[in-house]
């Protein structure tokens, strides 16, 4: 396909990050130059990485290639979901409405809480003794 019909956005979930750019096509998705099935090896996994473009019936209308990294695989399922829902709003305003209804377009910024300084942990403290 052509450069213009090409769109770009990228989606984060704790701390993996997905870039993704999508084309119309036959429905060729590669993830790190792989395909889905290998990145995303469970049905699960597929489906939440998937569920926009499932939801909008366009899985076999447009191509993916999709560039993961950081995280685990859970997270990366979710921010590829996410950067291919910002892709479809982009594409078309309609679209809007019914990804927001499904929650598809909520960044979900839960992340691990750090470590302080003077702790073992992020919330634990050491044992108090009162003598």
């Amino acid at each position: 396909m052509t450069k213009e019909k090409t769109i770009y956005a990228t989606g984060r979930r704790k701390t993996a990050i997905a870039r993704i750019w999508l084309t119309e096509g036959t429905g060729n998705i590669t993830v790190n130059n792989k395909p889905l099935e290998a990145v995303f090896t469970t049905l699960s996994l597929q489906n939440l990485a998937l569920k926009p473009l499932n939801l909008l019936n366009l899985l076999k209308k447009v191509d993916a290639k999709i560039y993961t990294k950081g995280g685990g695989i859970h997270g990366q399922a979710g921010a590829v979901s996410l950067a291919i829902a910002r892709i479809l709003v982009e594409k078309d305003a309609e679209n809007r409405p019914e990804l927001k209804a499904a929650g598809l377009l909520t960044r979900d910024a839960r992340m691990k809480e750090r470590k302080k300084a003077g702790q073992p942990g992020a919330r634990k403290q050491h044992q108090f003794s009162k003598r």
